[in-house]
């Protein structure tokens, strides 16, 4: 088993006329990821040879569409996460939906609110919507990565149990609720497995595809690629993060979302098949062209 490390949730804190400012490590993560997207997806459309034709955005569309784009994100992933995995607790206090500071952030709700966003850019500025995918999927997982990083940093959304060696002991409940185990007991840290998979693995794989291969001539390639590999990493880090607790009970120790017979599913494997479903269908109708 690993000890937990000695990390502050905070990059730095200053006190100033009787308040404390604090510049956390999520916050920082959210920032370093957009503007990573932004460089990565301005660096593409200033690449002609990336292209079959003429780029399908120019740069001053691009810092546009950023501040679109964070709109989106955060507040598709509040909502995303108060409606699927806490809607009594959030009716009972709709005020919890403005205190971003206390965390609740939903990735599939987050997505959402990039589609809406990316679909009102798209017919306003008259860009082509699957190129439009493609740039933002290559965008998005280096941000993914490094909050996958900043949950780790919280210690939050840990994994399941594990007498794995690489098992860490968290901090608070985590260590404490361990059914069966006496004394502290270690957890799959599936952060990091997140990060790697969902991250850094697909940030990779894109970045390969999109300057190598010449995939963006193929509009929706990419975007087909990023959406399906995300929904496969996804469902099978499922099988180690510990699920939300509002799933777990007695009679579902598992924390399965739903139930068919002897199998089921955790509420981040069902929402991610249909990111798998969808993905296959645009990377084979991408290569058909």
């Amino acid at each position: 088993m690993i000890p937990f490390p000695d990390i502050s949730p905070n990059l730095f804190e200053v006190e100033l006329f009787g308040f404390t400012l604090a510049l956390r490590w999520y916050a920082l993560a959210y920032i370093a990821g957009f503007l990573f997207g932004w460089w990565i997806v301005l660096r593409a459309v200033r690449s002609p040879r990336l292209w079959s034709g003429a780029a399908p955005m120019t740069p001053d569309q691009v810092e546009r569409l950023l501040t679109w784009i964070i709109v989106g994100v955060i507040l598709g992933a509040r909502l995303g996460y108060a409606l699927i995995y806490d809607l009594p607790s959030y009716l009972a206090d709709p005020l919890q939906i403005v205190r971003l500071w206390e965390g609740g952030m939903a990735f599939h709700g987050g997505f959402l609110g990039v589609v809406v966003a990316a679909l009102w850019f798209c017919r306003r500025e008259k860009i082509p919507m699957l190129s439009m995918g493609d740039l933002l999927a290559l965008a998005t997982p280096v941000g993914l990565m490094l909050g996958r990083l900043a949950n780790f940093i919280n210690a939050e959304l840990w994994g399941r149990p594990t007498t794995l060696p690489w098992g860490v002991i968290f901090p608070g409940q985590a260590a404490q609720t361990c059914e069966g185990v006496v004394g502290l007991c270690a957890r799959h840290p599936s952060q990091l497995y997140q990060a790697g998979l969902e991250g850094l693995l697909l940030a990779l794989v894109l970045l390969w595809l999109a300057f190598r291969t010449g995939a963006l001539r193929r509009p929706g390639l990419v975007m087909g690629v990023f959406l399906a590999g995300y929904g496969l990493a996804r469902f099978v880090v499922e099988f180690f993060r510990q699920p939300d607790a509002q799933f777990v009970s007695a009679g579902n120790p598992i924390g399965w979302a739903v139930q068919f017979g002897q199998i089921g599913l955790t509420m981040g494997q069902l929402l991610s098949l249909p990111m798998i479903a969808l993905g296959l269908w645009f990377v084979l109708r991408a290569r058909a062209q």
